[in-house]
């Protein structure tokens, strides 16, 4: 299996996810600037919420990814207050045409001293024990 890992953060909070998800897979963590170019059979996407949606930033990324190198993407990410983004990528990932994986991982993040230290090492070790779950298929 062929793996990608992309990210959006404005915190630092889901760069930190990320570079453990990539870690694990033996890849590099990349910002989303950075286009899917190689075919992958899974992109990890880690974003949050940002005034209650997903930033425009990831939804335009989703949309110019090309359904024909990415197979189906795996949401991860972590927020203050608000759970999973997951419902909210799906519908562009939809639009887009490619599956999501109905796994996915969250964690609280940190946010203007609210769970302060958050993600800590143990949010860190169980994003990269998800990720190596991907590897057993």
């Amino acid at each position: 299996m062929k793996y990608a890992v992309r990210y959006y953060t404005k915190t630092g909070n889901t760069e930190k996810l990320a570079k453990s998800v990539a870690d694990a897979l033996g890849v590099e963590a990349l910002p989303i600037s950075e286009p899917v170019s190689e075919p992958v059979d899974i992109l990890f996407l880690g974003n949050s919420y940002y005034a209650f949606s997903i930033d425009p930033e990831v939804r335009s990324f989703v949309l110019s990814l090309d359904k024909g190198k990415v197979g189906r993407i795996v949401n991860f990410g972590s927020a203050a207050m608000l759970n999973s983004t997951y419902k909210k990528v799906k519908a562009e990932a939809d639009k887009a045409g490619i599956p999501m994986d109905k796994k996915e991982f969250h964690c609280r993040g940190e946010f203007k001293g609210l769970h302060k230290g958050k993600p800590d090492a143990g949010d860190l070790k169980a994003a990269a024990d998800f990720a190596k779950s991907f590897k057993d298929e």
